[in-house]
């Protein structure tokens, strides 16, 4: 059924709206509704890009996909099932990273609009600064349960992504949860739901095994084993056991379920080898082959002084820690039934600790102690279809302003979960001016931060500080010194000899920085400043960040919500839920790459919900641009956009909460 917009659209803007060239990255919860929604819409040039492959978990809200596509890339098949809608338009679908080096600065400037549906903050910042280094829009989006926000970043005009500090990540996909993990909270929520799936109440979307009983979960080798037989296909799928019945049935014996859970549910994973192209592969583990550990020694040592929870856990420690714990809470679940998770439970919380950092030595993941595993777990909510629905729709109509140049009409739009003392699910927002003091799109992007010399190593720095930190991909850091020394090269091999050193050997406080990213043509000056202790015990402190004011209240009660956000997202929040809901772990907006698209909204934490009526709003500031520019014939030929009717672009700032036709729905009493 092809899309016909002739009619509901005016001649000029279906004409532009044919003409103009959309990215859209994410194939997810809100890219699948996206997609359809364009070409829906009549746009018929589109690149869509998704690294992730369709999940069991996914089926239940994301529409283009089907139980026979089970393995195969969401952007692919999204595509397929798009064109259903409209067969005219042209999608071009890659399974690829968008932050990989092919999608740079050049690449960007072919489009018109860029489009998020994205779930990390990783891959969110990246596509934040190429769209500012290639000066086109980004309309950003998110979803958390039943909130929703969507906002336009215009360089210069917006502010940005990054323009305000973002809460730690709440938004975490399932088959990231499964099958790709790459930080230490996706091993914690995956510890959580083993949890529920042995002792607890039980959820199929929860479950925590790759589905071994569905063979097309391993892609063409699923293929194949359907096409032996077929019974199987004829019935559209297999039996299944679950985690649960299958541990019963060998009474929660700690050695059998450690051999599913962590040597044959790896080697599984390991089939499915198109995940790993682009990933670091994980290591089975075998009871009766555990890894001796050098630091082993030392952590026996410090049993004796250091205090239970603060101790860090060799692998055999944790399988000890494993099998204690499983005994316990098999008791406790014959006993009492069905258990529920409790962090102040000291079996329960000995079981996540021990069995999220057996995981993460598996998947090359840093451990964490007891204490921080503690303090990482949380609640976790799943996502909503019809939240995704609304998100998408509002995503169009924000980009139709955006192609029509009445960018002073654009709003941050959020859906809330039920109406206002004035009937309304959408609250709109004016768009913020870029922070003067923002460290991505400021004209001299500049921070501070506050660690121990004597300790930080330059690796460290790298990768916790540069990568995770502030976003960068591939940096390259000299010391501003006169001689611009090179602490940190991009080449492979150049400056590896200064990874293990610490950085008292190559500076001394008051020191500044400077990093420079090629690929998101970013430049960062950072002034590093000694502290022989950090609060918390944290490695690194960052100073004076942003300049958010206090949080102004809007008419009626209403606040006003500025910032950051993730897929859960736009702006500054979870799941694109600004103030309330984001996607990063602390001090880990997620490193390099290749992972850091897992374009898939499934699973997102929330905090409570009075935090998103907070207001945060951001001092006005005269329109920033980029410290570095790539000049036109720089690298690859520059591509331009489609030529669009030019219109002067505005940006109003009003000072109140408006109500708009486009922007706002009242609901009948």
């Amino acid at each position: 059924m092809a899309a016909c917009v002739r009619g509901v659209l005016p001649e000029d803007v279906a004409e532009m709206v044919s003409a103009c060239r959309v990215l859209v990255v994410g194939a997810g919860g809100i890219g699948c509704e996206l997609l359809k929604n364009l070409v829906l819409t009549g746009f018929q040039d589109i690149v869509l890009i998704d690294l992730d492959t369709i999940d069991v978990s996914n089926l239940n809200r994301q529409f283009l996909f089907h139980k026979k596509h089970v393995g195969k890339s969401k952007a692919e098949v999204a595509k397929e099932s798009a064109l259903r809608f409209n067969p005219n338009a042209k999608i071009d679908a890659r399974h690829e990273s968008i932050t990989t080096t092919e999608y740079n600065r050049e690449f960007f400037m072919q489009f018109n609009v860029v489009m998020n549906a994205l779930d990390n903050r990783a891959a969110r910042n990246h596509v934040n600064r190429m769209c500012l280094a290639a000066d086109v829009p980004l309309i950003e989006s998110g979803s958390g349960g039943y909130l929703g926000q969507v906002s336009v970043i215009k360089k210069g005009l917006t502010e940005c992504y990054e323009c305000l500090p973002q809460p730690a990540q709440k938004s975490f996909p399932g088959c990231t949860i499964r099958n790709t993990p790459s930080e230490p909270i996706h091993c914690i929520v995956w510890a959580k739901h083993l949890f529920n799936q042995l002792f607890g109440e039980e959820d199929p979307d929860q479950d925590v095994s790759p589905d071994t009983a569905d063979p097309e979960a391993a892609g063409d080798a699923g293929q194949e084993s359907l096409n032996s037989d077929p019974a199987k296909d004829a019935l559209g799928g297999v039996e299944r056991t679950s985690t649960r019945a299958w541990a019963e049935s060998s009474d929660y014996n700690a050695q059998k379920l450690f051999r599913k859970l962590f040597h044959d549910d790896i080697n599984y994973l390991l089939s499915m080898d198109k995940l790993w192209q682009k990933r670091r592969p994980p290591v089975p583990l075998d009871w009766d082959n555990l890894p001796q550990e050098q630091d082993s020694e030392e952590n026996e040592s410090q049993s004796s002084t250091v205090l239970h929870d603060q101790r860090k856990l060799s692998i055999r420690d944790c399988v000890s820690m494993f099998k204690d714990s499983l005994d316990s809470l098999k008791q406790l679940y014959k006993e009492r039934g069905e258990l529920v998770w409790d962090k102040d439970d000291e079996a329960a919380m000995d079981f996540v600790t021990c069995t999220s950092n057996i995981r993460a030595y598996i998947f090359g993941i840093e451990r964490n102690t007891r204490f921080t595993i503690k303090s990482m777990a949380g609640n976790i909510i799943p996502a909503i279809a019809t939240t995704n629905a609304v998100v998408a729709g509002l995503i169009v109509m924000e980009a139709l302003k955006v192609l029509q140049g009445r960018l002073d009409q654009c709003r941050m739009i959020f859906l809330k979960r039920t109406p206002n003392e004035r009937n309304k699910l959408f609250l709109t927002c004016p768009l913020d001016k870029p922070n003067p003091k923002c460290y991505v799109c400021a004209p001299k992007p500049e921070a501070s931060v506050k660690v121990n010399l004597n300790t930080m190593t330059v690796k460290a720095l790298e990768e916790k500080i540069f990568k995770q930190e502030f976003g960068m991909i591939a940096p390259d850091v000299e010391i501003n010194d006169g001689r611009c020394s090179i602490l940190i090269s991009s080449e492979e091999g150049e400056t590896e000899e200064n990874n293990f050193k610490v950085l008292s050997t190559f500076m001394r406080s008051g020191v500044q920085l400077k990093a420079d990213d090629f690929l998101q043509n970013y430049q960062l000056t950072l002034n590093i400043t000694h502290c022989d202790t950090l609060k918390d015990d944290k490695e690194f402190e960052v100073v004076d960040r942003s300049a958010a004011s206090e949080p102004q209240p809007l008419p009626d009660g209403e606040n006003q919500l500025s910032g950051t956000g993730d897929d859960a997202q736009p702006g500054t929040s979870a799941n694109g839920i600004q103030t309330s809901i984001t996607s990063s772990t602390t001090n880990s907006q997620a490193g390099p790459a290749p992972d850091g698209d897992d374009e898939d909204d499934e699973l997102v934490m929330v905090d409570e919900e009075e935090e998103l009526e907070q207001a945060s709003a951001v001092e006005m500031a005269q329109p920033a641009g980029k410290k570095r520019k790539l000049s036109a014939d720089e690298g690859n030929s520059t591509i331009t956009a489609p030529p669009m009717p030019a219109k002067k672009a505005k940006m109003a700032q009003p000072a109140n909460v408006e109500d708009e036709d486009d922007d706002l729905v009242v609901l009948d009493d």
